[in-house]
């Protein structure tokens, strides 16, 4: 290290790109720190993201299974009664698990904890809580917050307009939740409190629900969560809400103009989707000017255009995902340690955790269509023996192969395991496997898998089980 520097490297959000890019770069022998303005590190992703949300999804699904669904299907009777406070509390328990895991990780690592919001000096130095530190290289990290929708205004406090945070929050059950957004976030906890109780509508303003996913998948989805009781509002703009007391009114316009209707909703969650966090960082000190996007550009080792600065994570181009962000900071700690760091953005998997899960990686049918000749092969959850005794008959596994060289271009499953399930293609595909090379794979018997390997023969016309 340089002796005017105090590190080598500052990580600026403690969030999954950012804890791993300081315990990696911890880990290189990089005299290393990481400002946190948050009282636990781990950012959105462990506190308010990711972590909650599977730990109200995951009880929610037992919830639901008990009170009246596959729990009597396997011959147990039950009559469960609904500890709101009790599945609240474990989730909290989650989350402080976790977050005081990674502190740990940053004293055995001896990693500083800069506790504050850092704002840029110069290229060199931040500021945080009033104290100037320098490294000779800083990385951005800051992740990304809810976008907001104009006229629609979220106040967590009260209860009754929220968004993803307020909504992991609430204190009973809503008779009646309107999710404005028909993407991941708003899918998630809209199951998970119509498995609770609740009566559910999701407005979307396009035609279709989880956007930039395949097309089968987003058809067979909105059918499956229309089964489960989902109300869906599609090509639906909301123009306008008021609150009076517990109760908020939605002003509901079509998408292509027409007359306006009124909804009432005990809570309603704002989930249009979310922006980079790069208010406050001072870029104009140091001449780093965003895009279109409000993002951070980026060269291929995630360095930008200011030397020794670099960015990782939701506020660079690419998937807001907490996978990618962590795969950036060992990417770009390996790059500043003067290793070779590298993240395949053409193979990150994205995951939808409702129930089935929904899980993709690589190119759509139509996004391959696009680049050339493909061919597709499918196969239904509900001929894998499996799936079929554990009563998850919904879904399919899809192959998108390129029709020349075989290639595997995309892989899309809706399964009840679909999240650990899309692991395995991710990993052929990252070696360039073709889909004979998946499905001449030999794969345990009986597994939720084997629909990957029958969807893989598919794409020739030579599944065995359909």
């Amino acid at each position: 290290m340089a002796d005017q520097f105090d590190y080598d490297v500052i990580v600026i959000g403690s969030g999954p790109g950012g804890y791993v890019a300081a315990i990696r770069a911890a880990q290189l022998g990089l005299k290393t720190a990481c400002a946190e303005s948050r009282e636990t590190l781990g950012g959105t992703c462990l506190n308010v993201g990711c972590i909650p949300s599977k730990a109200l999804l995951h009880a929610s699904e037992y919830f639901e299974a008990a009170a009246g669904g596959t729990f009597a299907k396997l011959g147990i009777k039950v009559k469960p009664e609904l500890d709101l406070p009790t599945m609240q509390g474990q989730r909290v328990d989650a989350v402080k698990g976790l977050t005081g895991g990674i502190e740990f990780l940053f004293k055995k690592n001896k990693i500083d904890w800069l506790k504050g919001h850092a704002t840029f000096v110069d290229a060199h130095t931040v500021e945080v809580a009033g104290e100037k530190k320098s490294a000779k290289n800083i990385i951005i990290a800051t992740g990304s917050s809810v976008t907001p929708l104009p006229g629609v205004d979220v106040d967590n406090s009260k209860g009754v307009i929220v968004d993803s945070t307020g909504a992991l929050e609430l204190d009973k059950v809503p008779g009646h939740m309107v999710v404005i957004g028909g993407g991941v976030i708003g899918l998630e906890l809209g199951s998970v409190w119509r498995r609770l109780g609740a009566k559910v509508t999701v407005v979307e303003y396009l035609d279709q629900i989880l956007p930039g996913m395949d097309g089968d998948v987003r058809k067979e989805a909105n059918k499956i969560f229309r089964k489960q009781g989902i109300e869906f509002k599609l090509s639906t703009k909301v123009t306008g809400a008021s609150v009076n007391g517990k109760t908020a009114t939605l002003t509901l316009e079509p998408a292509a103009g027409g007359p306006a209707e009124t909804i009432e909703a005990d809570v309603v969650l704002v989930s249009i989707g979310r922006r980079p966090n790069t208010d406050g960082l001072g870029l104009d000190k140091i001449g780093l000017e965003l895009n279109k996007r409000g993002q951070i550009e980026t060269d291929h080792e995630f360095g930008t255009k200011v030397p020794g600065v670099w960015a990782i994570g939701d506020v660079i181009p690419g998937p807001m995902l907490a996978h990618k962000a962590e795969d950036e900071g060992i990417a770009v700690a390996e790059n500043i340690a003067g290793l070779t760091g590298i993240v395949n953005h053409d193979v990150i998997p994205s995951v939808v955790y409702t129930m089935p899960e929904i899980a993709g990686v690589g190119l759509t049918e139509e996004a391959a269509k696009e680049k050339g000749a493909i061919k597709v092969g499918k196969f239904p959850m509900l001929a894998n023996s499996r799936a079929k005794t554990n009563h998850e008959p919904d879904g399919f596994v899809k192959v998108i192969a390129d029709a020349e060289s075989d290639k595997v271009l995309g892989v899309w499953i809706i399964a009840s395991v679909a999240g650990t399930m899309i692991a395995q293609v991710a990993q052929a595909m990252e070696f360039g496997a073709s889909s004979e090379d998946i499905a001449y794979t030999c794969h345990a018997h009986p597994t939720h898998n084997e629909a990957i390997k029958e969807a893989a023969m598919a794409v020739t016309g030579k599944p065995i089980h359909i």
